[in-house]
């Protein structure tokens, strides 16, 4: 593996890290808040979750 590939290895790490330490502290806010379950779903980290996840679907769906 290259310098390189190191180094963006490295960041989608990081970004990974940030986004569910991000989404962690919406879910612990909603609990304390006594929000419905689906209510850390609904907020912007866990709609990029949600987005992350379903784009290899999107990309399936799109070549078939």
């Amino acid at each position: 593996m290259t310098v390189a590939g190191l180094i963006k290895a490295a960041a989608m790490l990081l970004a990974a890290g940030i986004l569910g330490n991000w989404f962690l502290s919406e879910v612990k806010q909603a609990k304390i808040n006594k929000k419905p379950w689906y209510s850390p779903y609904l907020s912007v980290p866990g709609l990029l979750i949600l987005l992350a996840l379903s784009l290899p679907v999107i990309a399936w769906l799109v070549q078939k």
